[in-house]
């Protein structure tokens, strides 16, 4: 595998954040992706895979593929996809910061255009909406019942809030409040905070490699309380008209 990765004085343009959970299947052929991803970048990247304390070999083949990586990052304890997000944002150098599941469903090829945009009409993220989901019947079905129910309780518009792939100025996450289930509310905070958040339709694939580590049960309950929690904040933390002022 070949890397296009910066020097360390550079400056870089894109951090692409990926969290991984027992993906030893999916590591090597999504960094390669990504790299692919990159050539048709004008500006320096950087690739950062945070590996969740996985119990399979995925931190072995995260090592055996570190020179294609800028800063691997481990978790020494399982702390969920929105703690490995928000590692991956901590050390991400790039004037832009990317995030893309690690099971392989969103494609790095989205990447470049999200970019583009990002910068040409000059906003603040880009978020995807799976236009053709390739998930199972009660996933989508879940998910659009999920993605209603947020919407409801917020009060902002998301249509698609389960999708990994996103295009985020770093500077905007800087005030970004981490807990448990954040990478799911980030356009809703980032619009809360007065950020400029726009949607765009992204390629889906259907999972290769390794099984779900999320199902309708473990999400569901977890996403009822985390909706309140993102209103309250919402309500008491940032101004009323922002969210308003950011449709």
């Amino acid at each position: 595998m070949t890397s296009r990765m910066p020097d360390c004085g550079a400056d870089i343009l894109l951090s692409v954040v990926v969290p991984v959970f027992n993906e030893e299947d999916n590591v090597r052929p999504l960094a390669e992706e990504i790299l692919l991803a990159f050539e048709r970048i004008d500006g320096d990247c950087e690739l950062i895979l945070v590996d969740d304390a996985s119990t399979d070999g995925t931190a072995d083949v995260l090592r055996q593929t570190a020179s294609a990586v800028s800063c691997p990052v481990f978790h020494r304890r399982n702390c969920g996809q929105s703690a490995a997000v928000a590692s991956g944002f901590k050390v991400a150098r790039g004037e832009w910061v990317a995030t893309l599941d690690g099971d392989g469903q969103n494609d790095p090829a989205d990447l470049p255009a999200m970019l583009a945009r990002a910068m040409r009409e000059r906003v603040d993220c880009v978020t995807g909406v799976r236009a053709k989901r390739r998930d199972n019947f009660v996933r989508k079905v879940s998910s659009r019942v999920a993605n209603g129910f947020r919407d409801w309780v917020t009060g902002d518009k998301v249509s698609d809030s389960g999708c990994g792939i996103r295009v985020v100025r770093r500077t905007a996450l800087a005030e970004v409040p981490v807990f448990n289930g954040m990478h799911r509310f980030l356009p809703t905070l980032l619009r809360g905070q007065g950020y400029k958040v726009v949607e765009q339709p992204v390629n889906h694939r259907e999972r290769l490699r390794g099984v779900s580590k999320y199902g309708v049960g473990n999400r569901l309950w977890r996403g009822i309380r985390d909706c309140f929690g993102v209103r309250w904040y919402l309500k008491r933390a940032v101004p009323g008209d922002r969210m308003a002022g950011n449709r």
